[in-house]
């Protein structure tokens, strides 16, 4: 391993520099490459912050800066040539941050993590866009809580992504999976009895008996829920 000092004198790619933004993901790597003496290095590593066109890996080797490298992505197993750019500290002591650049970009080998990013970042532009062409309100805002709940699930997938790479629990985060659809569901119902009171959801809107029905089951459920609270 390198000191920090000689570390600090590594050249670091600037972020103005970057073709395009990169995203915070978790990514778990293999990285295979030769040293200056013909030996093959092979290591597992992180990818903690990706883009189309490289990202930055935690890595406890140092493989040459304008080497090339080969990345497997081990959630997909699919495989890329990458550019060694620069090397820079990382937060933990024992890992070096190596910034890398793909010899061909890609939007799918840093997996369905990075891609989801990606749509909700063009589906907030759209929103933006939708919103200065004086679109309905009523549209924008049923718009707007489809595109928040979309980013909260891509955060969980994210989250639990992490958590089973480290073998942590993932309780926690399914929990919070569960509370966000039952917070969505009461605002779509609470949207939907608006609706019933304009009279634009009438018995002859399509679906309206399927919905009534599923409903009625889930009432039944969570009647039987709440009556074995209260007997505790």
């Amino acid at each position: 391993m390198t000191t920090d000092k000689s570390v600090e004198e590594l050249p670091v790619s600037k972020g103005r520099n970057r073709r395009s933004d990169r995203y915070p993901v978790v990514v778990p790597v293999k990285v295979k490459w030769l040293e200056p003496s013909g030996a093959g290095i092979i290591e597992f590593a992180e990818a903690k912050e990706v883009n189309q066109h490289g990202g930055l890996l935690d890595m406890k080797g140092r493989p040459a800066i304008g080497s090339i490298i080969e990345l497997t992505n081990l959630s997909s197993t699919k495989t890329a040539s990458a550019r060694v750019v620069s090397l820079r500290p990382s937060k933990k002591s024992d890992t070096l941050g190596v910034a890398v650049e793909l010899l061909t970009p890609s939007e799918t080998f840093w997996g369905v993590t990075f891609r989801l990013k990606l749509a909700i970042d063009d589906l907030l532009k759209l929103e933006e866009a939708i919103r200065s062409g004086g679109m309905d309100p009523r549209v924008l805002r049923e718009f707007r809580d489809a595109v928040d709940y979309v980013r909260k699930t891509a955060w969980a997938l994210q989250e639990l992504q992490e958590r089973q790479v480290h073998q942590r629990d993932t309780a926690t985060v399914r929990s919070l999976l569960t509370e966000e659809r039952v917070r969505r569901a009461t605002q779509i119902s609470k949207a939907l009895a608006s609706d019933l009171d304009s009279h634009e959801v009438t018995d002859g809107t399509t679906g309206a008996a399927d919905l009534f029905r599923a409903i009625e089951a889930l009432y039944q459920r969570l009647a039987g829920l709440f009556k074995i609270c209260e007997s505790r």
